[in-house]
């Protein structure tokens, strides 16, 4: 495998949702996580960060002051994105509205299966974040979302 290929992967992980991520090739297998969110190990202690690459320091993270977190409907597969249940009808939910707990906001096509993704909590949609017919990844955030 060629420098190129390796820069490759590490700008896809870098720009996607990926906390982990294996390649494979013959012999050679090569693994990178991100250090905000390191790998676990067996017995639930996480793994040395790799060579070369300093940790940050546990106390910078506790100092820093903490924005209110935002919520987003992410992708649970890979698949492309429908806003509406057929391409003459409406589209589910739109920004504004307030959606409940189990409400169907979208559907993900995989492997010619429709899958419904529908809210976890009751809240309102501040942002589509993706267009219809877009194919999305695992992990990818669909909706910003304020909890009602």
């Amino acid at each position: 495998m060629d420098l190129e290929k390796i820069e490759g992967l590490v700008k896809i992980i870098e720009n996607s949702s990926l906390t982990q991520f294996t390649y494979k090739e013959g012999d050679l297998k090569i693994t990178m996580s991100k250090l905000d969110n390191p790998p676990v190990v067996a017995a639930g202690m996480p793994a040395a960060p790799a060579m070369g690459m300093p940790s940050a320091p546990a106390a910078a993270t506790e100092e820093e002051p903490k924005e209110e977190e935002k919520l987003f409907i992410t992708s649970p597969i890979v698949g492309t994105f429908y806003s509406a249940p057929a391409p003459d009808a409406s589209a589910y939910v739109k920004v504004g509205d307030q959606v409940k707990n189990g409400q169907t906001v979208c559907i993900l096509e995989a492997m010619k299966l429709m899958n419904e993704i529908q809210a976890e909590f009751d809240c309102e949609i501040e942002a589509v974040l993706v267009s219809n017919e877009q194919k999305v990844e695992y992990g990818q955030p669909l909706f910003r979302v304020k909890r009602l």
